[in-house]
């Protein structure tokens, strides 16, 4: 069973859409019992990053969080912003993030050679292997919209990278966690290769 987080500010119906297209058992967690039972989670993500975390603060839903993380150590799949919640904060707000992959969220340099948000198409490389990226196509290509970037702090917890101006960490892995700056429900048959990985773990 893999439970897409319900916080409010989440992409929740094409996730939903998507994992019931694969055939992947799937439900919203949007309070503490619901996600107690919790074997997979996606953390999806749309909007500001301080909003965000406080929603999760708000929750009531941290805790909880931290637990199935670093304890049960479930597999965790963040989203867009979800993949930025992962880190420990964002230049774009000013509250911490959750500390799991020891990574920094930064805006886009404005240069005039790029248009931020980063917004459509673009190809992504592989940097290390994990199971989350198996058996991906020599040109895999992802659907982006963003205006913040990550950097994880070790190339160790690197798993894609994707060039927009500036190389930047497109995926990202520590342990049982994961995230991509991609929206992998909006990205045809390379979303359905990576969700098919995710659900296989």
């Amino acid at each position: 069973m893999i439970t897409v987080l319900d916080y409010g500010m989440g992409n929740l119906g094409s996730i939903l859409n998507m994992l019931k297209r694969i055939g992947a058992d799937c439900n919203l967690a949007s309070n503490l019992e619901s996600l107690e039972h919790a074997e997979k989670i996606i953390l999806p993500g749309v909007g500001a990053f301080d909003t965000a975390m406080g929603r999760i603060h708000e929750s009531g839903m941290l805790d909880l969080l931290h637990k199935k993380a670093l304890e049960e150590r479930i597999p965790i799949l963040g989203i867009c912003l979800g993949m930025q919640l992962l880190t420990r904060g964002s230049e774009e707000g000013e509250m911490d993030g959750l500390g799991w992959i020891p990574a920094q969220a930064r805006r886009f340099p404005e240069n005039g050679s790029i248009k931020v948000p980063h917004m459509g198409w673009n190809l992504v490389s592989p940097s290390s292997s994990s199971k989350l990226t198996a058996d991906f196509e020599e040109e895999t290509r992802f659907y982006f919209v963003h205006s913040y970037a990550v950097q994880a702090d070790k190339e160790e917890h690197s798993i894609l990278k994707t060039s927009y101006g500036i190389d930047f960490d497109s995926a990202i892995q520590r342990d049982n966690i994961f995230g991509v700056q991609f929206h992998p429900e909006k990205s045809h048959r390379y979303g359905i290769r990576l969700l098919n990985n995710f659900a296989a773990l």
